[in-house]
């Protein structure tokens, strides 16, 4: 089976979209530092671009959770791959995150942070398919909210490829 990428949103949707949802944030936490936490690997894009242009103090951390392995549904099973490695006690938290699917990943995420007392969470994420939500899970910041398509791009992979693509892609399986 091979497969092919078509474009969903275009690098310069991507970049239009993160500006506006950086300024939303530098407006909402004026006055206050941000501590960005990103879930790695697919997140990485996303926050890079995206802290750049936020314009109030930040410092940032990385945490790896799995839930999906190489395949394309999530498996139901959480496993934290690496923690954080700063404390979130009285910090105005934001999770920055590629894609929320089911919400199992996130809500398991948010659970084990709010028990860590940061002064406030938030979630922020580039993409979005309440579709196939099967956990409640509340966005504050959301760049895009698509169909329920397999989409690579922009950190999102299949089996580890297509992360670097500048754009988000839907993928087609063939034959």
């Amino acid at each position: 089976m091979s497969e092919k990428i078509r474009e969903l949103i275009s690098e310069e949707k991507i970049d239009a979209r993160i500006r506006e949802v950086a300024e939303r944030i530098s407006r909402d936490y004026a006055g206050k530092k941000l501590h960005m936490i990103c879930v790695l690997k697919g997140g990485v894009f996303f926050m890079c671009e995206l802290s750049k242009r936020i314009t109030v103090p930040v410092s940032l951390d990385f945490m790896s959770v799995s839930s999906y392995g190489n395949e394309m549904n999530s498996s139901g099973v959480v496993k934290i791959i690496k923690d954080l490695d700063e404390p979130l006690e009285g910090k105005d938290v934001l999770i920055v995150e590629d894609i929320i699917d089911s919400g199992r990943t996130l809500g398991y995420l948010m659970d084990i942070l709010e028990k860590r007392h940061p002064a406030s969470l938030k979630l922020c994420t580039l993409l979005d398919k309440p579709e196939r939500r099967v956990v409640d899970i509340q966005t504050q910041y959301c760049c895009f909210e698509i169909p329920d398509q397999f989409v690579v791009g922009y950190g999102l992979d299949y089996a580890q490829k297509y992360r670097n693509l500048p754009y988000i892609g839907v993928v087609d399986f063939e034959d």
